[in-house]
């Protein structure tokens, strides 16, 4: 007789990738409300739009709304073409500002408004880098703007802190 309640585990072992209980990094949102200065995902990467143009119906279908954007953690100029009539995705875009603390292999060591370390913002590189780490070094008190999107973070400014 066979005993039913002996289960193959390997059967049963199940892998599970880690899912975000959160919000979603982006939102629908029909391409004719798109503005200008707004945000678009093209390929992949969240972009600010720079430029926006619509071309009115043809013989052959909708009106066709042409973007040309600028990845916001790169910089690279990206475009695309699609009916005013359908649905593009907007990356939740969120800014925040944060207290230096330190600047150590690469990374910077930050305080949140509530006094929270937050550790895992990488240290900007080119000019803005270069100015962060010369302020830094003659003990300014800073603050830095950090930008969240599809789950990249970046710096994208600073400014000496307030008294």
């Amino acid at each position: 007789m066979t005993d039913h309640r002996a289960i193959n585990e390997e059967q049963y072992n199940f892998q599970f990738e880690g899912a975000s209980a959160g919000a979603s990094l982006t939102v629908p949102m029909q391409c004719s409300a798109l503005r200008k200065s707004g945000h678009v995902l093209i390929d992949g990467r969240p972009c600010k739009i720079v430029e926006l143009s619509t071309a009115k119906p043809g013989k052959h279908g909708h009106a066709k709304v042409h973007l040309i954007a600028l990845d916001i953690f790169t910089g690279k100029k990206l475009d695309i073409i699609s009916p005013a009539t359908h649905n593009v995705d907007v990356p939740v875009v969120v800014r925040h500002e944060y207290v230096v603390q330190d600047i150590d292999d690469g990374f910077l060591s930050l305080l949140t408004e509530t006094g929270i370390p937050k550790d895992d913002v990488k240290m900007p590189v080119g000019e803005l880098g270069d100015r962060l780490r010369e302020d830094f070094m003659k003990e300014k008190d800073l603050v830095v703007m950090v930008v969240t999107a599809m789950g990249e973070q970046a710096v994208v400014s600073f400014r000496e802190a307030s008294r």
